[in-house]
């Protein structure tokens, strides 16, 4: 969350023949309503199927796209078989710091309820990271550089992994 995942992902599919979806925004479509809504008024559990649903038919219908997920979609059991697994990673604070720095900040802020409680933020982030780390093929530090940067380093190190 927040490490420029949509920001990238446009660069790539600028200077590249791949498409770029995001799961979260195939599962709001498919839901007609907002994840926050889907956690409010569903749960957890729920949306956490929903992502299954989503990884299944990526696995079966998707090829060359650059696909965004949300944080929990790492959990999925056919990950590895969607594809190449690129993490854009980025220390806590230099993630808080590049959300608060953008010039829609406050509703960036309001549409990650998670970062109201940065201490329990914190906490989600040091538990995952390991886990994104060990999934990952390839690595990108996004830290301090720009979207169109990342971009490039992305296609580079994934034509080398292929």
């Amino acid at each position: 969350m927040g490490v420029g995942k949509g920001s990238v992902a446009r660069e790539v599919v600028k200077h590249s023949d791949y498409i770029a979806i995001d799961t979260d925004d195939l599962i709001e479509s498919m839901e007609n309503r907002k994840i926050k809504a889907i956690f409010e008024q569903e749960g957890e559990k729920y949306f956490r199927k929903l992502e299954k649903h989503i990884a299944k038919w990526l696995e079966k219908s998707v090829r060359n796209t650059l696909i965004s997920t949300g944080g929990g979609f790492y959990k999925q059991e056919n990950l590895k078989n969607i594809g190449t697994i690129v993490l854009l990673d980025s220390g806590f604070d230099a993630i808080i710091k590049r959300i608060k720095e953008h010039p829609n900040a406050t509703k960036k802020l309001k549409k990650r309820p998670l970062l109201s409680d940065l201490k329990a933020a914190r906490k989600l982030y040091e538990e995952r990271r390991p886990e994104y780390l060990k999934l990952a093929d390839v690595v990108i530090d996004v830290t301090n550089k720009s979207a169109k940067e990342c971009a490039k380093e992305l296609l580079k190190k994934v034509k080398k992994h292929v």
